[in-house]
Formats: C-alpha cells, sequence, structure tokens
C-alpha cells in the first residue's frame, strides 16, 4: 500500500519483545509514519525507530490494570487516518495471532480506511525458542496446539479434553491463571509428571524460566513471583532445555537474569 493524500493505517507486528526481531518493513514503516499508536509491550528501543516528529500514542491494556477500550482506539485510528495521516498501529507479537488485529482492520474496513498488515515475530515459536525449547522435535512432538488461557466474557471454557491432547501445548497470557490451567489439564487426562515451562517476558532483556512437572508448576511459578507477559509450555519438548540451554538466544544467556526452578527447588 502506498503513501496517499488519503489517511491509511498499518497494523504492524513488533515481535515479541527484542527489538532485534523487529522486520525490516515495520522499522521502515515506523520511519515513515505520522502517527504511531502502541500497545505495552513494545521495547522502548522499537519506538527509537519513529520519525523525530511523529505523534507517539500509547493504547496499552494491562490485565486487572488501566486499559484503553477497544472501541476507543478503534475511533483514534479512524480519527488520525481521516486527518489524513500514515499511521501505524504497533501491536506486540503478529498482529493477527491473540492481538485483536482482525478486530481493528474490520474497524478500518468498514470505516472505508485503507490499510495493510505487516505481519510481525509471534511469540508462539519465538518465546519457546528464546527459552530453549523446540516446539516440534523428531520423536518427541510432531505437532502444537495454541490456544489463549484468557477468555472474555461470555467465550466459555477452553476444550480442555482437546488441549490436554496435544503434543506440545503452547498457551499465551498464563500467567494469572495457572493453578486453574494446570487442574484443569490433568483433570481432563493430562500427566502430572509432563514437563512444563513458564516463560516471563520472553525474548526481552529480563526473561525469565520457570520449569517444573505440570502438578508443581502453578506453585513453583507463585514462589518464583512470575509476573506478565507470560507463556506456558506443556510437553515432552520442555525436557530438552537442560541440554539446550547454552544454545539459547541471549536474553537466556549468562549476561540476563535467569531463573531455573526444578521440581526439587531452586537452582
Amino acid at each position: 500500500m502506498s503513501r496517499r493524500t488519503k489517511g491509511c493505517v498499518y497494523l504492524v507486528g513488533a515481535g515479541p519483545g527484542d527489538p532485534g526481531l523487529l522486520t525490516l518493513r515495520a522499522a521502515r514503516l515506523l520511519a515513515e509514519a505520522d502517527t504511531v499508536v502502541h500497545d505495552r509491550l513494545i521495547h522502548p528501543a522499537v519506538l527509537e525507530h519513529a520519525r523525530p516528529h511523529a505523534r507517539i500514542l500509547y493504547v496499552g491494556k494491562e490485565g486487572g490494570g488501566e486499559s484503553v477500550r477497544q472501541e476507543d482506539i478503534h475511533t483514534l485510528l479512524i480519527a488520525q487516518a481521516r486527518l489524513g495521516r500514515t499511521v501505524v498501529r504497533l501491536k506486540g507479537g503478529d498482529p493477527f495471532v491473540f492481538g485483536r488485529g482482525g478486530e481493528e482492520a474490520l474497524a478500518l474496513e468498514a470505516a472505508g480506511i485503507p490499510y495493510e498488515v505487516v505481519p510481525g515475530v509471534s511469540s508462539l515459536a519465538a518465546v519457546p525458542a528464546a527459552a530453549a525449547i523446540p516446539i516440534t522435535h523428531r520423536g518427541l512432538s510432531g505437532s502444537v496446539t495454541f490456544a489463549t488461557a484468557h477468555r472474555t466474557e461470555g467465550a466459555g471454557a477452553p476444550d480442555w479434553q482437546h488441549l490436554a491432547r496435544a503434543e506440545t501445548l503452547v498457551l499465551f497470557m498464563a500467567g494469572g491463571r495457572l493453578e486453574e490451567t494446570a487442574h484443569a489439564l490433568m483433570s481432563a487426562g493430562r500427566a502430572p509428571t509432563t514437563p512444563a515451562a513458564v516463560v516471563e517476558a520472553g525474548t526481552w532483556e529480563h526473561q525469565r524460566v520457570v520449569e517444573a512437572p505440570l502438578s508443581s508448576i502453578a506453585g513453583q511459578a507463585r514462589e518464583a513471583d512470575v509476573g506478565s507477559p507470560a507463556l506456558l509450555v506443556v510437553g515432552a519438548v520442555v525436557s530438552l532445555r537442560s541440554q539446550l540451554r547454552s544454545l539459547a538466544m541471549r536474553p537466556t544467556a549468562a549476561d540476563f537474569p535467569l531463573l531455573q526452578v526444578a521440581e526439587g527447588g531452586h537452582e
């Protein structure tokens, strides 16, 4: 989509956190944008790609905290575009993976605003990789199931029977629901001894990893005071961390904090 007299909106994925994972196209669009509308989980170094006089607007959401209503974000994007501005709507990860990018695209479509979706590196594979967890591995897991632990009001409970059967299960937004999630998976037939890991702030400088059997992962994460954002990985592939940790991405190297919790206690 080319720059036009009429404003336009780019729904841009910023990646999972590490500014080095920003795509070249995202960086170029930031450098050209008149207005940047960004979420909470955007690394400050990513915003440095914006041109000096761009308008930077924060519209972050936080579970249990202050949040900008999604409808107000739609209104803001439409209003900025109607002023003739090129708008970058900067979202963590990929706009169409648990990022409400589809809702924003539909709102722009209905308003007649030109827009384009610019994919980003999604947390669904990048965060486990940063924690030295290959989500597929020959002989251990040939499939992956992705889901969110957070459900909007009225959406109903997840299909725990289906999720419990996943070879590798990756759950987004799991930090505040670990206890009920682990219990639900075990009640649906998942073995309590299944390896599990919680990755807090995956790919960020302050990334931390808590690893324990499914039966104790919630308690270990609570003891470690794991915060948001957090992603839960359940499956045999988690057991590979001990062999692959030295090959992990930068945030899990020795020069950054790493918390390893095993069933027996803190490492």
